[in-house]
């Protein structure tokens, strides 16, 4: 080709490989299990991490080129990662780069997109890597379900021009569908996995699992899919499960039929924290290492207030829900991981995230450092993305935060972030100005409403 243009400026790309940077003296949380060490040194090459040790050990060998930050004991942890989120329900371009602004600036290196229309969030997936836009990291979902669900409002939003169901991001999944082209079609999207919906059997959601797995990519799906239950779901293979309070429907007295007509749940039977039935189904999910991406404090959320009173009940009811089964699972040693499924005001200076990891510290009874863990290793697993995030290790990308005070004491801390370092590129907070757009937050996934 002549002519060739260069395309478009990218500000916020990572350094290339070769640059050496150093942050030493900090009090390292490295998302590994081990304690706090302070006087660490953290060395990165590039976009990732070449050596993690004690400063002493890094300043015998340190390249004469790096660039040096002193950190001065600051609190330093991975990157968080929010392993729900929606933006591009209907698309907006501008609300979802607002977003993912102030999602990076806040410390959060990475998401889970799970499940939009993909023409516009593959996009923001190339933007933000290479650096066109600041924002964390995007791995994204192609959907599968049942034809009864295509009527759904939104999965016209996310196909406008075509035919919902009918395209590569958003499936209708029938007995006739070759799965083996209908998943090809969506790894075409360049998604990072099959998200499995709604209104589809156990033998449907196993075969879609079995299939995703041939061809080398992992399920996220509901943890109802209706009629498949949370057990029927576990058991088809899926990788995690979303929405803490749909594990209710494990053992419902009801029928579980359709997405649509979903029974009552019976909250009383969950007021003492140690129903049977999940537990059963918590030991499987701890066997065969299944992620629960719990969204546990959405009906919290202003998000979900709803108007009148009977909105707020219902909203008071789910909160307590969300709690008592998402600390019931923490405590049979399911992994959770920290999804949010709504956005706070754009005028907010901090993201919806905060929010959820307090919700796990305070309503849920999970300490610090394992909310921690689940914001960042865990979050790592349930985006498949492990052997390259979620903590700050020789090998890992460069992805971590800077607080003045340590979330540890409090999780509120989070609030004293300084600095993300997302693939060896600096984000400082004292840069970040939260917008005063009132466009409206990009869409939520309102499967429980």
């Amino acid at each position: 080709m002549t002519n060739e243009a260069s395309g478009a400026p990218t500000p916020h790309a990572p350094p290339p490989k070769g640059a050496a940077a150093v942050y030493r003296g900090a009090t390292l949380f490295d998302g590994t299990g081990r304690p706090p060490r302070p006087s660490t040194s953290i060395l990165i090459d590039g976009p990732t991490i070449r050596a993690v040790a004690d400063d002493a050990v890094i300043a015998e060998d340190l390249p004469a080129d790096a660039q040096v930050f002193d950190l001065d004991g600051r609190f330093v942890m991975p990157g968080l990662i929010d392993s729900h989120q929606h933006l591009a329900t209907p698309p907006d371009r501008p609300s979802a780069e607002a977003v993912l602004r102030r999602l990076v600036y806040s410390g959060v290196t990475a998401i889970r997109d799970m499940a939009d229309d993909l023409r516009q969030v593959g996009d923001l997936a190339r933007a933000a890597l290479v650096g066109e836009i600041p924002g964390p990291d995007i791995r994204y979902a192609a959907l599968m379900a049942g034809p009864g669900f295509f009527d759904d409002p939104r999965t016209h939003q996310v196909s406008q021009g075509e035919t919902p169901g009918a395209v590569p991001w958003m499936q209708a999944i029938t007995d006739d569908t070759d799965l083996r082209l209908a998943v090809a079609l969506a790894r075409g999207t360049h998604a990072c996995a099959i998200k499995v919906y709604a209104d589809l059997d156990h033998t449907a959601v196993a075969a879609i699992a079995a299939e995703a797995h041939h061809q080398g990519i992992p399920v996220w799906a509901h943890a109802t899919v209706f009629p498949a239950t949370p057990r029927q779901v576990v058991m088809a293979g899926a990788d995690s499960v979303s929405h803490v309070t749909l594990l209710a429907f494990e053992g419902a007295e009801g029928q579980l039929t359709s997405y649509k007509e979903k029974p009552q749940v019976d909250h009383q039977r969950f007021a003492t924290g140690d129903d049977p039935r999940l537990e059963e189904l918590f030991a499987l999910m701890r066997q065969r290492g299944t992620v629960l991406d719990a969204t546990a404090g959405m009906w919290a959320s202003d998000a979900l207030a709803g108007d009148g009173p009977q909105d707020a009940a219902r909203a008071a009811a789910n909160t307590e829900l969300a709690a008592r089964i998402t600390a019931q699972a923490y405590r049979a040693g399911v992994d959770i991981s920290t999804g949010t499924d709504y956005e706070t005001d754009p005028k907010d200076p901090f993201p919806a995230l905060y929010e959820e990891l307090a919700f796990l510290v305070r309503r849920c009874g999970i300490p610090s450092e394992q909310v921690l863990r689940s914001a960042t290793l865990i979050g790592a697993r349930s985006a498949g993305a492990e052997d390259v995030m979620g903590s700050v290790e020789a090998g890992k990308l460069a992805n971590f935060v800077v607080l003045d005070d340590d979330p540890l004491q409090d999780i509120d801390h989070l609030r004293s972030v300084t600095l993300t370092v997302k693939r060896g590129r600096r984000f400082e907070r004292g840069e970040f100005v939260p917008g005063d757009s009132h466009a409206e937050e990009p869409g939520r996934d309102e499967e429980t409403r």
